[in-house]
């Protein structure tokens, strides 16, 4: 009985039907007790295989080691998100190299593959493109840079520190202790507001005066509210604080007492300034006025009855004077003691 001999080339060695035909030859031979057909296919197939194999993991090392020892000097000296990402690149570029080029050593023509990934890549792309725009605009956000980890930010209506940017969301922690996964699609088509890229921030306290009030005495005491936080502004050019007279309200004479100080402090010195401002008024008697309603009620040939009021009564009910007309009541209502209506007068 002959023995049946297959040798492939190394452009053949991944035809599926030559590996078939050898790895029944070979058992044949086995059988028989001819290891020559073992050692055909283990030489052609397994070891190169098994090297290629090895190749990949110590290309992925290598990938590894590469990209930590790049990415590490720009999280130090530029910034961390960028540095993680210059990683991510480094790490991929060398890895998918690697992979490549192990595949054509052994004999897989890159040319199919690539059409073949081409084409599925196209089908995914169409099956996701919710998750490559969130990608899309990861990329911008760690290229571009609006903000770093670390930063308060309000992006997409949520505002919070920024805790982690990845390529596909970013992580936000909310002052009240929340963590909010953000996609980056939405951070990137948004107005993003970067809250602590400066170090200065202006604390502005709005506050409104009766008319009654002298404009020098209500200015020496909005100064002196500024004055007793002097400990807490920064100074210098377009820095310090000022006491604007804003403008004529309706009801009152509008003020605007601005500071500046550190961005960690903002919140502080906010609460800290507007108590300050009506202890300061209130020490001048500087009043501030609040929103009021006066109703003048004329007689025009109308019955009007009044509801009185006695204060011996403890009992709580509603006082309210009706006019009476011929095709509508005009009521007004408040809380008072209780009551008994008796008639005023009439037209």
């Amino acid at each position: 009985m002959q023995t049946v001999e297959v040798a492939p080339t190394l452009e053949d060695s991944v035809n599926l039907e030559a590996v078939t035909t050898m790895t029944q030859a070979a058992l044949q031979g086995l059988l028989r007790g001819d290891l020559s057909g073992i050692v055909d296919l283990g030489s052609l197939y397994v070891i190169p295989a098994a090297l290629a194999l090895l190749a990949i993991f110590v290309g992925y090392l290598v990938a590894k080691y590469a990209a930590r020892i790049i990415s590490n000097p720009v999280c130090r000296r530029v910034d961390e998100t960028l540095g993680k990402f210059v990683g991510r690149v480094v790490f991929y570029s060398i890895l998918i190299s690697v992979v490549g080029g192990t595949l054509s050593q052994v004999g897989i023509k890159m040319g199919g593959l690539a059409a073949v990934l081409a084409a599925a890549g196209f089908a995914v792309g169409l099956a996701f493109q919710g998750t490559l725009s969130n990608f899309a605009a990861g990329v911008l956000l760690l290229v571009f840079r609006p903000f770093k980890v670390g930063d308060m930010v309000n992006a997409a209506g949520v505002m919070g520190k920024v805790n982690e940017i990845d390529l596909f969301t970013t992580t936000l922690d909310t002052p009240d202790n929340r963590r909010i996964i953000v996609p980056n699609s939405s951070i990137s088509g948004n107005t993003i507001e970067n809250i602590s890229y400066h170090k200065h921030r202006r604390v502005e306290v709005l506050v409104g005066v009766e008319y009654a009030a002298d404009l020098q005495c209500t200015r020496v005491a909005l100064q002196q509210a500024v004055d007793n936080l002097a400990s807490q502004m920064i100074v210098g050019d377009d820095r310090g604080a000022a006491v604007i007279l804003a403008g004529l309200g309706a009801s009152s004479v509008d003020w605007k007492v601005r500071m500046w100080v550190k961005t960690p402090d903002f919140f502080k010195v906010t609460e800290l300034l507007t108590a300050q401002v009506k202890t300061q008024l209130d020490a001048a008697g500087i009043h501030i006025p609040f929103p009021q309603m006066d109703v003048h009620l004329h007689r025009v040939g109308a019955a009007i009855t009044r509801v009185d009021s006695h204060p011996q009564d403890a009992t709580t009910s509603t006082t309210s004077i009706n006019l009476h007309r011929p095709h509508e009541t005009v009521a007004i209502e408040a809380t008072r003691a209780q009551t008994r209506t008796r008639p005023m007068f009439r037209g």
